[in-house]
């Protein structure tokens, strides 16, 4: 499996993808074969987890090695600052041309662009840096345009996702057992990876650096046969939540403006019913046909993996698979991504790493803690490239050569920001300014703080509430590590304020470099 000088780098990326949704590491429902087949060959990091959510602030963690706080694109629509580099610009370095297949969430920076240009009427602009192979974003010009080539009866975008009618066996199963009115062949995941691998048909003898963006298990919740009906209801296990939406509400302020504003018939990404009310049937279908999704971006990565073993390129590509952010999933009552539970954040890492460096490392399952801003780093490190100052990252090649890094992180942290600067709902419905609309998370093995800039902390004890039902924020018992907590996360987040000049200085024979990285 050596890899020679010639390097390559296939990273995939799904969306919404819940952490534990790996038959590698036991899920009871999910089988991922071709990801199984993967992290045997490569590093699993089990406790991964993202930097934020929703897409855009995830993606811009991910894609820049920088935390939320620092980066500073807290929304999908908030703009990334042109000053920030990324890993596409950092690969350009090194004489590689990034190539995108989908999309990145990408909010361009205004002040770049005059008012009327048309760049600033979406959030879902390219990374800079990226060429495009393929872009993908919300519209779906390009899939939608083929589909009518193929002679479906869709005209728009309202029309992908309409599920078929009166299909047999919906009514005793739940809404969305229905699949699309496409063939699993002709679905966005199967155009994906159709589309990469006609890119890569054409370039086995030179490097290039694909980055390849898999919409799906993201909502709405269909998928095309054989996907819709390949797990039973009858095996999903059950969601983890409190015995109704007023006790999950009693938690905190936000939890019961979000359980509220959730109600809403067709809030959850084109589902038609309040997903409160809906029985036990109607969840364990969605939750069944979320897995559905997943085993068909498994198989799409089958794919791919299976034309970089037939033309001998997985002797030099480095794979890289991990998603934005995760998903709820009935959850504490909560479907999408916003909040504060683990569900949200934890997500699935696998690499595989060609070199013959990695080789005693092969189906290593990591129990360290690592997060999302640690992949930008490790990819660059790969190429050899140095990572810029503004990586609040590190890289995880020791993990997969072997080793653990030193001084290596005992928690992680993430952010969430719920500002809605449009309609402003939550800062009427908290009284709260903008920019009190936000939350941070310190998690360790033993417990977990989160940190609201206008309302009240929480804090969970994992060991005794590992599902994170019992708030023991003002319980007296618990102030001395609340406030222990609290005093960590401040101390981090002092440690990673943005630096990109603070490592350097002027002296009489010039400029002294300290920067990290």
């Amino acid at each position: 499996m050596a890899a020679s000088g010639l390097r390559k780098v296939l990273f995939i990326t799904a969306d919404q993808w819940r952490g534990e949704c790996l038959s590698a590491i036991g899920h009871p429902c999910v089988r991922t074969p071709h990801l199984d087949a993967l992290a045997a060959e490569g590093v699993l990091f089990r406790r991964h987890y993202s930097q934020a959510s929703p897409c855009g602030p995830a993606r811009a963690s991910l894609l820049t090695g920088m935390y939320m706080m620092n980066h500073r694109s807290v929304r999908n629509g908030t703009p990334l600052d042109a000053r920030h580099s990324n890993i596409a610009l950092e690969a350009r370095k090194g004489g590689y041309e990034p190539t995108l297949f989908g999309y990145t969430d990408t909010s361009p920076d205004p002040r770049l662009y005059a008012p009327g240009d048309p760049a600033l009427r979406t959030y879902e602009g390219v990374l800079p840096g990226m060429a495009v192979g393929l872009q993908l974003p919300d519209h779906m010009a390009a899939w939608i345009a083929d589909l009518k080539a193929k002679g479906y009866p869709i005209e728009g975008r309202h029309d992908v996702y309409r599920p078929v009618a009166d299909y047999p066996g919906a009514e005793g199963r739940g809404y969305s057992f229905r699949p699309p009115v496409f063939r699993a062949e002709d679905s966005e995941t199967t155009f994906i990876a159709d589309a990469v691998l006609r890119f890569l048909s054409v370039r086995t003898n030179q490097p290039w650096f694909v980055h390849a963006v898999f919409l799906r298990p993201h909502p709405p919740i269909i998928a095309p046969e054989p996907y819709n009906a390949l797990y039973d209801p009858a095996a999903v296990p059950p969601p983890v939540r409190a015995a109704s939406p007023e006790a999950e509400a009693a938690q905190h302020p936000y939890l019961a403006y979000f359980l509220a504003h959730q109600k809403e018939a067709g809030w959850y990404a084109e589902y038609p019913y309040d997903v409160q009310a809906i029985d036990e049937r109607e969840i364990r279908q969605l939750r069944a046909t979320y897995y559905g999704m997943i085993s068909q971006v498994d198989d799409q990565i089958g794919r791919l993996m299976a034309h970089l073993k037939a033309t001998g390129e997985d002797r030099h590509t480095l794979v890289v698979f991990t998603c934005d952010h995760g998903e709820m999933l009935g959850d504490h009552w909560m479907w999408g991504k916003d909040g504060y539970f683990d569900e949200s954040f934890h997500i699935p890492l696998i690499i595989r790493d060609p070199r013959p460096e990695a080789d005693r490392s092969r189906g290593r399952v990591v129990e360290a803690f690592t997060e999302a801003v640690d992949v930008m780093p490790t990819i660059l490190e790969w190429l050899g490239l140095e990572p810029p100052p503004q990586c609040d990252g590190r890289s995880l090649l020791p993990f997969l050569e072997g080793g653990t890094p030193e001084r290596w992180r005992q928690e992680v942290h993430w952010e969430f920001d719920f500002r809605d600067l449009v309609d402003r709902r939550p800062e009427t419905a908290l009284g709260l300014e903008s920019d009190q609309c936000a939350l941070a998370v310190i998690r360790d093995r033993r417990g977990k703080y989160v940190h609201f800039a206008g309302l009240p902390p929480l804090f969970f004890d994992l060991e005794k509430d590992p599902h994170q039902f019992v708030n023991r924020a003002e319980d007296p018992a618990y102030t001395a590590r609340v406030l222990a907590y609290a005093q960590k996360m401040l101390s981090w987040r002092m440690e990673n304020d943005e630096r990109t000049l603070t490592g350097l200085h002027l002296t009489e024979s010039g400029v002294l470099d300290r920067r990290r990285g």
